[in-house]
């Protein structure tokens, strides 16, 4: 055993948090909570984890439920990609191997939506494979043990970073070793104020003796940021309103909202009610309200989202849209931003009957 793994075994056999995917080694609730878990904090993931696990208690289930139960029970976890590939990859397994999870690393890999990282946690917690684990806390620790300053983003780095989670990786306890180092970057060696002063590694830290632990990892920044007016018109047809599906690839795929016009700036209201798309689809309303706009942050880009309610007379006749009472979109998988919309205007219902 590496000595620094024998000292991250030891802190996490005292500091470990009791987390309800721990210490056991049914693949598929692990591979459930690693999904559930990329780009999103424990905190917030618990409570979906627990939720599907209620809902499917097998991949068969998960398999067999319609899209739309999947990705509603998703909602407000953002990257619905993850949840369109969890549902997809549960079919592949029903399919491909009668329901019995692949037991590789190689053919968990051929999971869709699942990459190195999610196929080393799998391995090696449901079947004690020696895979060792690089996600964001094992670079920061790796990064600030070796005062690596190569980018975690770049090809370069990924494979550097790899070359040492392997060399410290424990083989015989592999999944003991995983968790005990990814814990580690998540309560101790923090990407904000790391418990330096207390650290059981403090004299194998080479970021700590050189005073670079603040400054590690480094990262490319070669992210562009794309931003993006979206205008929501809601059509009230006494206690109806409209939604359509998003089929294009894009953000929120297989997702509901209401009308939408994107327009690449700034624009006046004016010109948006007058705009030809609306009118095609509806050319007799009356303007209830209009919303200011509201910005919302995704990981690459920025919306900002009007919403108009508008009350109409008559039944309108357009193939994609659905007509659902405002009691019934809780039913529907819906974006977050229209969520948190729904949430402010909760009496709305009132004012326009």
């Amino acid at each position: 055993m590496h000595p620094i793994s024998e000292k991250l075994i030891v802190w996490y056999n005292t500091h470990q948090r009791e987390l309800p995917w721990r210490n056991i080694n049914d693949p598929y609730k692990i591979w459930l909570s690693e999904i559930i878990l990329q780009q999103t904090q424990v905190v917030q993931g618990l409570n979906y984890y627990l939720k599907f696990i209620e809902t499917f208690p097998t991949v068969t289930d998960l398999a067999n439920a319609p899209e739309d139960q999947v990705l509603r029970l998703w909602q407000g976890l953002g990257y619905y990609s993850r949840a369109r590939n969890l549902h997809a990859a549960s079919k592949f397994i029903v399919s491909t191997y009668n329901g019995q999870f692949p037991n590789t690393f190689e053919t968990i890999k051929q999971l869709k939506g699942v990459g190195d990282y999610t196929a080393a946690a799998i391995a090696s917690f449901a079947f004690g494979l020696p895979h060792a684990v690089v996600d964001g806390n094992v670079y920061r620790v790796l990064s600030r043990l070796f005062n690596l300053q190569t980018p975690i983003n770049s090809s370069k780095g990924k494979k550097e970073f790899q070359y040492l989670a392997d060399e410290l990786l424990h083989t015989a306890q592999p999944a003991l070793h995983n968790s005990s180092i990814m814990e580690f970057g998540a309560l101790w060696c923090k990407p904000q104020n790391p418990k330096c002063e207390d650290c059981p590694l403090q004299e194998n830290c080479l970021a700590y003796h050189h005073d670079m632990v603040a400054q590690l990892p480094v990262k490319a920044k070669n992210i562009k940021i794309k931003t993006r007016y979206l205008h929501y018109f809601i059509f009230n047809l006494g206690e109806d309103v409209y939604i359509q599906k998003r089929t294009e690839k894009d953000i929120w795929q297989n997702l509901y909202e209401f009308f939408l016009i994107e327009t690449s700036g700034i624009m006046e209201e004016t010109k948006l009610l007058c705009n030809p798309k609306l009118l095609e689809v509806a050319n007799d309303f009356e303007v209830v309200s209009i919303s200011p706009a509201k910005k919302h942050i995704l990981s690459h880009q920025h919306l900002y989202a009007t919403f108009y309610e508008l009350k109409i007379k008559q039944t309108l006749s357009v193939d994609n849209f659905i007509k659902v009472t405002r009691n019934e979109l809780n039913l529907y998988g819906l974006p977050q931003l229209i969520t948190k919309y729904l949430n402010t205007k909760i009496n709305l219902q009132t004012v326009i009957l």
